[in-house]
C-alpha cells in the first residue's frame, strides 16, 4: 500500500486573509454582501454590489462570502440589471 503525501487543498470558500479593498466581502453581523470600498476610523466601509450608500462594520465581522453567495450576490445584480434595460 502505497501512502501519499498530498498537501490538502485550500478551501476556497474560507480563506485566510480578510477582503481588501475591491474585493467582495460578507459583513457577518448583517449578513449583508458588499464590495469593501475601504477602512476608516478602524471601520471597514462595503458598497452593496447593486451600488448606493456605504455601512460601516467592524474588520472582524468583514470575511470572504462563500463561493455560492457571491455567486448569488452577482447574479442578483445582473438580473436587477436586466430588468432596468442596462
Amino acid at each position: 500500500m502505497t501512502t501519499h503525501n498530498a498537501k490538502p487543498l485550500p478551501d476556497v470558500d474560507h480563506p485566510q486573509s480578510r477582503p481588501g479593498v475591491g474585493d467582495v466581502a460578507k459583513d457577518v453581523a448583517s449578513g449583508r454582501i458588499g464590495v469593501v470600498m475601504g477602512e476608516v476610523g478602524g471601520r471597514v466601509q462595503l458598497r452593496p454590489m447593486r451600488g448606493g450608500i456605504e455601512w460601516e462594520t467592524m474588520p472582524g465581522d468583514v470575511v470572504a462570502p462563500r463561493a455560492r453567495e457571491e455567486l448569488s450576490a452577482r447574479l442578483d445584480v445582473k438580473n436587477s440589471n436586466s430588468r432596468a434595460g442596462l
